[in-house]
């Protein structure tokens, strides 16, 4: 039990699946569902001060790399291509629909960059993550329940 739980944090904390992983392979391992749901998000959460920390204190000593800098200017490329408009037209409001939608490419590391890259005010941006994510961990957790017990 204690070692899907850490499982179940390590998904909810990764860039590869997020709460969206997270929350689907605790329920499946068998741990109570609502304890799930919270660890999840919980961990999804704190996923966006650490990257905002990354991105303002560590992402510019990683830029000297060449590697690093052609990757990182991949990702600004295409999160300014994808998301600008709607997050600078709707603001709060569009960059929590925007990590809100569980489907891959969306989320707290998407929402994270997005916040760094436009400058956003950062407790705004937490707020709007941290709601965004609680609705789309809400979506995943639902559908998993749902779907684990034979509804659907």
């Amino acid at each position: 039990m204690f070692q899907d739980i850490i499982i179940t944090i390590l998904w909810s904390l990764s860039p590869f699946g997020e709460a969206k992983a997270g929350i689907p392979y605790g329920i499946l391992n068998g741990l109570n569902i609502y304890l799930v749901f919270v660890i999840a998000f919980l961990a999804n959460v704190l996923v966006f001060p650490i990257m905002l920390f990354f991105l303002n204190e560590i992402n510019h000593y990683l830029l000297r790399w060449n590697f690093y800098k052609k990757s990182a200017i991949w990702v600004a490329r295409r999160a300014k291509g994808g998301s600008e408009h709607k997050i600078r037209k709707y603001g709060f409001w569009g960059l929590l629909f925007f990590v809100m939608i569980p489907v891959p490419g969306t989320g707290v590391y998407a929402g994270s960059i997005a916040t760094y890259l436009f400058n956003i005010e950062r407790r705004k941006a937490f707020y709007a993550n941290a709601i965004g994510i609680f609705f789309s961990s809400l979506i995943v957790w639902g559908t998993t329940v749902l779907a684990t017990n034979g509804v659907g």
